[in-house]
C-alpha cells in the first residue's frame, strides 16, 4: 500500500490528482495560470469541491486563456455568476480578470511567467541561505504573494501562493513519509 500526503486522505479523486499531477514541474504558463486560479478559488472551501468542479471551472474560464479571460466584459462576468458549475463568487472572477492581466504584463516585461516566478524563488532563497527555518516556505511564499500583489494579481496571499508552490512544482510539498517524496528534490 502506498503512503500518500496526509491530505489525500481515502478520496480517489484526491489520490489521482496527487498521484499525477500535484508536484510536478509545470512550465507552460496557461497550466500556471490554471493552477494559481484553481488555489484562489478554493480559498474557503475544500480541494474536493475545486477537483469535482475543476472540468467546469476550465470550460468556464475558456480552458484559462490570458487574452480571453483579460477582455471579459459584464455580460460574461454575468454568465459566470450564474453557472452553477463552478465557484460563483464575483471577487475571484474579477480576481480571474485581475490575474489574467497582470500575468500577461509580466510576459511582456520578463518573458514566461515560469521564468519570473522561479527567478523570484531563486533570489528570496538566495537572500536567505544560511537562514534554516521550519518556516522557510511560508517566508518564500509571503514574499512572493507580496510582490504579485505590487504586480496587480488580486485575492492573492501566502497561503494561496504556497499551495500554488507546491502543486505546479516549485517546491517540495510531499510529506516525507509520503512514496514521493525525495531528500533530494531541491526547492
Amino acid at each position: 500500500m502506498k503512503i500518500r500526503c496526509s491530505w489525500c486522505k481515502d478520496d480517489d479523486l484526491l489520490k489521482d490528482y496527487h498521484d499525477n499531477e500535484w508536484g510536478k514541474p509545470v512550465f507552460d504558463d496557461q497550466k500556471l495560470f490554471e493552477l494559481l486560479m484553481l488555489e484562489i478559488f478554493q480559498a474557503g472551501l475544500s480541494w474536493e469541491i475545486i477537483l469535482r468542479k475543476r472540468k467546469s471551472i476550465i470550460k468556464a474560464f475558456d480552458s484559462f486563456n490570458l487574452i480571453k479571460i483579460a477582455n471579459y466584459d459584464k455580460k460574461k462576468i454575468t454568465d459566470l455568476m450564474i453557472n452553477k458549475g463552478i465557484i460563483r463568487n464575483k471577487l475571484k472572477i474579477l480576481a480571474a480578470i485581475s490575474n489574467a492581466k497582470s500575468l500577461i504584463k509580466i510576459q511582456k516585461m520578463h518573458g514566461k511567467f515560469f521564468n519570473y516566478i522561479n527567478n523570484l524563488k531563486l533570489e528570496i532563497l538566495k537572500a536567505r541561505k544560511g537562514k534554516k527555518s521550519i518556516t522557510q516556505t511560508f517566508i518564500l511564499s509571503k514574499k512572493i504573494s507580496e510582490i504579485l500583489k505590487n504586480d496587480g494579481f488580486k485575492f492573492i496571499g501566502p497561503t494561496i501562493v504556497d499551495s500554488f508552490l507546491m502543486s505546479s512544482g516549485f517546491i517540495n510539498g510531499h510529506d516525507p513519509k509520503c512514496y514521493k517524496y525525495s531528500k533530494n528534490l531541491k526547492w
